[in-house]
């Protein structure tokens, strides 16, 4: 599913969130707090739009590894890449956010931008995540949410289950796709649980700050 529709994936995201999704991105490199010398993992990286943001702040991190399972996303981000010159502080490979290529205790930080909630089992991508980190070291994850208000919840689960799906399908031209955005959101942890699944794996200062009015999470954590 990733693979098909990877082509118009950065398209959808931005037409989906009416170019919200930039802000989101912005606030979670800011939550890193880069200082230029950091080497930053960034998770199901997808098209790697997080990556590159990370790689381009200003200070950016000295380099950004962007780790996918889907092979066409990682074309795609190598495309980019490539288009924006960053070879020297950028590296892509593909793996899965189960069992990650990384020794221990071997990054700065790790991202993971509405991906954590497509891994099979996220307790074991946390566990995973808090294996690479170096002591210190911060997590940095955006999910989707549902709002809490009643009216605000209401108005956007009628966008995400009906409008959002139509949208998806018209413009990705694949037919499951968009109908498994709001599934995989309804599914997924609340913020209360994530917070919780996140202290099991031993995360320390863990926060959950709800953006646009509840749609996203952003949740923050360090390794002890």
């Amino acid at each position: 599913m990733f693979d098909a529709i990877a082509p118009r994936y950065d398209l959808l995201n931005h037409l989906l969130s009416g170019g919200i999704d930039r802000y989101w991105r912005t606030r979670a490199i800011h939550a890193l707090s880069l200082s230029g010398r950091e080497r930053i993992l960034d998770v199901c990286t997808g098209t790697a739009d997080l990556a590159i943001a990370a790689s381009t702040a200003s200070p950016g991190a000295a380099h950004v590894i962007g780790i996918d399972f889907s092979s066409a996303m990682l074309a795609v981000a190598r495309m980019k890449m490539q288009a924006r010159r960053l070879q020297g502080v950028m590296s892509l490979a593909r793996g899965d956010a189960m069992g990650m290529p990384l020794v221990n205790e071997s990054v700065h930080g790790v991202t993971i931008a509405f991906g954590i909630r497509n891994v099979e089992r996220a307790e074991a991508a946390c566990a995973e995540i808090y294996r690479v980190l170096r002591p210190g070291g911060r997590l940095v994850v955006l999910e989707f949410t549902i709002p809490r208000r009643p009216v605000w919840r209401s108005i956007y689960l009628a966008y995400f289950r009906h409008v959002l799906p139509r949208i998806g399908r018209i413009v990705s031209r694949h037919r499951a796709a968009y109908r498994y955005l709001p599934a995989s959101v309804s599914t997924f942890a609340s913020p209360d649980e994530f917070v919780t699944l996140l202290r099991k794996c031993g995360f320390a200062d863990v926060r959950a700050v709800l953006l646009t009015l509840g749609v996203v999470c952003l949740y923050t954590a360090r390794r002890q």
